[in-house]
């Protein structure tokens, strides 16, 4: 095997598939990339056996072939080299010479054949279906960070993904909070038991996905795979029974406030700064006014008041401030509304106008 291409555009891949494997494979196969150059293209494979990488890029290729080379070093030979054309080659059976063609560098890789690879799995072609790439950034926008980070608690270690009729939904829970989105299109979905899909692989196709254009997605028993631009992802799913989310979700809510989204955020920023190890944080709400205040402790205080509407008795609730602070990120609204009944009750934050998404937080005790 004999190729060239420019520095930036195989660093660029080989860095990604460096985030996939797993640094508990250290010298072994896992460790490794598998790179196959073939009709004008490299191909470049990565797996830690959960999550698996596929891409390919246009390179001039000499003599045909294929290897694995350890990618933590590859990777950093790539990176100490400056921007130009690099020639690689396969010397012998297990030799990968990599020489700029712009400096006399020669770097000599150890190798391991490509057949001793784990493969990539395959979802049959008809089991795809379209979807636009903006979209599914967005929702994984909006779901992937109140994934709960509790092993002990695997089932909501990861975004559940469900068809209800023939809506999107993706629903994120850590059982002190929940973020929900489902988003129609115009094509049919197929029929799918709801999945639970790890973090990893959402982060990696938000991190990847241009934006533009459609993704193909399929939905298998234990995996689900995802093909968009030139990229090829694919990861093992969450085996258990996701919470049943719609018992969370309340059906009335007796009070509502609305609030500038920027100016409510800026403030808890602030008034954070004071918070200590509880996180907690005291929203007093009155007719046109919300007061944010910190528990008083050795390091002092801080309290703001913003203006809002709300037609209500006064209350006070207390939040965990991070819950707050996190769906603020992703609303997309210049306003927000905030529904509730009582103190120790369900918070329901909102886009206004309202639409395909929502968060909801359950309140912190307030003493």
């Amino acid at each position: 095997m004999k190729f060239t291409c420019e520095r930036d555009v195989i660093l660029k891949e080989i860095t990604i598939a460096q985030e996939i494997i797993s640094s508990r494979n250290a010298l072994s196969i896992l460790s490794n990339v598998l790179i196959h150059a073939e009709n004008k293209e490299l191909t470049i494979r990565a797996t830690d056996l959960k999550v698996g990488f596929e891409t390919t890029i246009p390179v001039d290729v000499a003599a045909e072939g294929s290897t694995t080379v350890y990618c933590d070093k590859f990777l950093g030979i790539l990176r100490s080299l400056p921007s130009g054309d690099v020639e690689f080659e396969q010397e012998d059976s297990n030799r990968f010479v990599i020489r700029p063609l712009f400096k006399k560098i020669d770097f000599r890789l150890k190798s391991i054949a490509s057949d001793k690879f784990p493969e990539l799995q395959l979802a049959p072609v008809e089991s795809f279906f379209e979807f636009p790439q903006a979209d599914l950034i967005d929702m994984i926008g909006q779901t992937v960070f109140a994934v709960s980070d509790d092993e002990t608690r695997y089932f909501m270690n990861g975004v559940y993904l469900e068809n209800i009729e023939g809506q999107l939904v993706m629903v994120a829970t850590d059982g002190r909070r929940l973020s929900y989105i489902g988003r129609s299109v115009e094509t049919q979905l197929p029929d799918f038991a709801g999945v639970i899909v790890p973090p990893k692989i959402l982060n990696l196709i938000r991190k990847l996905a241009s934006g533009e254009g459609t993704v193909r997605l399929a939905v298998a028993e234990k995996s689900i795979f995802v093909h968009f631009d030139n990229q090829r992802v694919s990861s093992a799913l969450i085996e258990g029974q996701f919470p049943n989310y719609q018992r969370v979700i309340p059906e009335n809510q007796e009070y509502h406030l609305l609030v500038k989204r920027d100016e409510l955020q800026e403030a808890l920023k602030r008034v954070s700064l004071l918070v200590e190890k509880s996180r907690r944080i005291y929203l007093t709400v009155k007719e046109d006014a919300i007061t944010l205040r910190s528990d008083e402790s050795e390091i002092g205080q801080a309290t703001e008041e913003i203006s809002c509407e709300y037609q209500g008795p006064e209350m006070t609730l207390a939040m965990n401030y991070t819950y707050l602070a996190e769906p603020l990120r992703v609303v997309e609204s210049e306003n927000i509304t905030m529904h509730f009944t009582e103190s120790n009750k369900a918070i329901t934050i909102n886009p206004e106008p309202e639409t395909d998404y929502f968060h909801i937080v359950m309140p912190m005790q307030l003493d």
